[in-house]
């Protein structure tokens, strides 16, 4: 699997609302909290279908964790790398970012990775792990 934004999370950059029933349902990657969750692959296989956490929830790995210092320039996503406490688990190939509305069922998926980050696949042992994200920037819109 390559690297990508999740189709509906561009729908709801573009025309916020036309896939769900109001305006809730647009993505601020800036003001909204926007999570990343290690996920193992065996547990989740990416599909563009997919519009929210609860299609992938099931194969996080540790806590998802909020990221910080976002920031979007020249069209390019970026954030502080995130530092997942204490895991343990399963093997992660992968990590999705998503929008957390508190509810796992109207969270919408941002972006699956599973090639653009140092540090994965990492088999967890209790111990933190950090996902160092590409110098260029997470992803481009």
């Amino acid at each position: 699997m390559a690297n990508a934004i999740y189709n509906k999370a561009k729908y709801k950059w573009m025309a916020p609302g036309t896939l769900g029933t109001s305006q809730g349902d647009s993505i601020d990657l800036l003001d909204d909290t926007i999570k990343v969750a290690l996920i193992d692959t065996g547990t989740y296989t990416f599909s563009q279908s997919d519009e929210y956490w609860s299609s992938a929830s099931s194969a996080a790995v540790g806590t998802p964790v909020t990221l910080a210092s976002k920031t979007v320039t020249n069209n390019v996503f970026d954030a502080a790398d995130p530092t997942f406490t204490a895991v343990t688990g399963t093997t992660a190939e992968a990590f999705i970012i998503y929008k957390d509305t508190g509810s796992a069922a109207t969270s919408p998926l941002i972006y699956f990775c599973d090639t653009a980050a140092t540090g994965l696949p990492v088999t967890p042992n209790g111990g933190d792990i950090v996902i160092n994200f590409n110098a260029s920037g997470i992803f481009a819109l």
